[in-house]
């Protein structure tokens, strides 16, 4: 256990966020996300629901200020529907640390995939919500 470090974080998250650099970019996933099939550097937080993880991970990481999208959802497939209480309590857990982000940007399912893909790592978490998923962006981490 360290102090200040929220013991949602298990020590192989905390080691991947330590590891990403500027521009790399982390999915924290539904618990019905193909994570496996799409990136082979697989972290499982099983139990967990993205917006705790979000709460948690966020004081010690820095979001891309260079991106105009840091943070990004997949969009609902044609005919389906969104449950805003999803983005919104997701926002609410960033915004404990990030009050200026307001919205998230959303993505089409594939291009959420191919982005979940091409990231650092997936975590795969607890998350029952459909389109339950989000991507973080990190950014340059200043000193204090």
């Amino acid at each position: 256990m360290l102090k200040g470090i929220s013991p949602l974080i298990s020590p192989d998250l905390l080691k991947t966020l330590c590891e990403m650099g500027h521009g790399d970019e982390i999915v924290f996933a539904d618990a019905h996300f193909p994570g496996h099939s799409v990136n082979k550097n697989v972290l499982r937080a099983d139990g967990l629901g993205v917006a705790d993880l979000l709460a948690a991970v966020l004081p010690l990481f820095e979001l891309d200020s260079y991106d105009d999208h840091p943070i990004v959802m997949m969009a609902a497939v044609k005919g389906d529907t969104l449950d805003p209480e999803v983005e919104r309590s997701y926002l609410s857990s960033i915004q404990i640390n990030n009050p200026g982000i307001n919205s998230v940007h959303r993505i089409d399912r594939f291009d959420f995939y191919r982005r979940a893909s091409e990231a650092y790592a997936v975590v795969m978490t607890g998350e029952t919500a459909k389109y339950g998923n989000i991507l973080l962006k990190k950014g340059v981490t200043t000193i204090e």
